[in-house]
C-alpha cells in the first residue's frame, strides 16, 4: 500500500516536470514562423484576450508555436488546460478560458480558412524525435 502511494506522489511531482521539458527547451518548426497575429479586425474582446495570450503563453515557449499551429476546438482545449497545469504558468481558470477561447476563433478566422499554411500539432512521440535530433 505505501509503496504504491509513494509511486503515485512520485509520479504527480514528475508529470509536471516532464510536460514542462517536453515543449520548452525543443525547437518545433512552428516556432520559425511569424510571432505575431495581426487582431485589428478582430473583436475588442478577442484582441484582449490575444494580449493575455501574448503575456502568459510567452512564458514557456514562443507566441509563434500556437500561432502556426493548427488544432480542433477540443484539442485547443486540452492544450490550454495542459499549458495552465504547468509550473508557474500563473494562469487562472477565468485568464485560460480566455485564452482557449481567443485561440478557438483565430482557429475559426485565420486558420480554418487556410489550414495548408499551418502547421499540424505535434504527437509527444514527434516532439522526443526533434529533441533527440537537436
Amino acid at each position: 500500500m505505501y509503496k504504491a502511494i509513494r509511486l503515485m506522489v512520485i509520479a504527480s511531482l514528475a508529470t509536471p516536470l516532464f510536460m514542462a521539458a517536453q515543449s520548452s527547451n525543443v525547437t518545433l518548426p512552428q516556432d520559425k514562423g511569424p510571432s505575431s497575429i495581426n487582431v485589428s479586425s478582430y473583436p475588442p474582446e478577442q484582441q484582449k484576450a490575444y494580449k493575455l495570450f501574448v503575456d502568459k503563453c510567452a512564458k514557456c515557449h514562443t507566441i509563434a508555436r500556437p500561432i502556426n499551429t493548427t488544432m480542433t476546438e477540443p484539442e485547443w482545449e486540452r492544450y490550454v488546460k495542459r499549458m495552465m497545469h504547468k509550473p508557474n504558468s500563473g494562469i487562472s481558470d477565468k485568464q485560460g478560458k480566455e485564452i482557449f477561447e481567443f485561440l478557438a476563433y483565430d482557429q475559426k478566422v485565420r486558420k480554418d480558412k487556410n489550414p495548408s499554411a499551418f502547421y499540424k500539432s505535434l504527437s509527444d512521440e514527434e516532439i522526443q524525435k526533434l529533441k533527440a535530433k537537436q
